[in-house]
C-alpha cells in the first residue's frame, strides 16, 4: 500500500454555473404582507412591514423586489386613503370609506401573497386601486 492510498480524499465541489441562481427567499416579503394585514387589528404593524420592505428592496430578484415595491405603495396609498376617510367621518361618509379601505387592503395583500407563492411579480404594481 502506498502513502497515496491512505491520503483522505476531499469531495470535489463544483462552482455554480453563471445561469444557476439560488432560490429567492420569500420569507421577509411574506412577513411584510402579514404585517400589513395585522395592521387592521393592531393599528401599527404596517409601519414595521413597510420598514422591512424598504430594507429588503433591491436585494433579490426583480420579481421579488416588485413585491417590496407593492408593499411600500400599499402602505403609503393606504395611509393617504385612511387620512381622507378619517377626516370624512365628520360627515358620516368616512365610515363606509374606512370599511372599503379595509377590504382594499385585504384584497391587495391576498393578491400579493398569491403572486408571491407563484414566484412572480404582483399584477398592477402601479395601481392605486386593486
Amino acid at each position: 500500500m502506498s502513502q497515496h492510498d491512505l491520503t483522505p480524499q476531499r469531495p470535489t465541489v463544483e462552482p455554480p454555473s453563471p445561469g444557476d441562481t439560488p432560490p429567492a427567499d420569500t420569507t421577509m416579503s411574506l412577513v411584510g404582507y402579514a404585517l400589513l394585514l395585522a395592521n387592521l387589528v393592531t393599528g401599527f404593524t404596517a409601519v414595521i412591514g413597510v420598514i422591512i420592505a424598504y430594507v429588503y428592496r433591491g436585494k433579490g430578484p426583480e420579481w421579488l423586489d416588485e413585491h417590496y415595491r407593492y408593499q411600500i405603495r400599499t402602505f403609503w396609498i393606504g395611509l393617504l386613503y385612511g387620512i381622507v376617510a378619517s377626516i370624512l367621518t365628520l360627515i358620516v361618509i368616512g365610515l363606509p370609506l374606512l370599511l372599503a379601505l379595509a377590504v382594499w387592503l385585504i384584497v391587495r395583500c391576498v393578491k400579493g401573497f398569491k403572486a408571491l407563492q407563484e414566484k412572480r411579480a404582483p399584477d398592477n404594481v402601479e395601481s392605486w386601486l386593486i
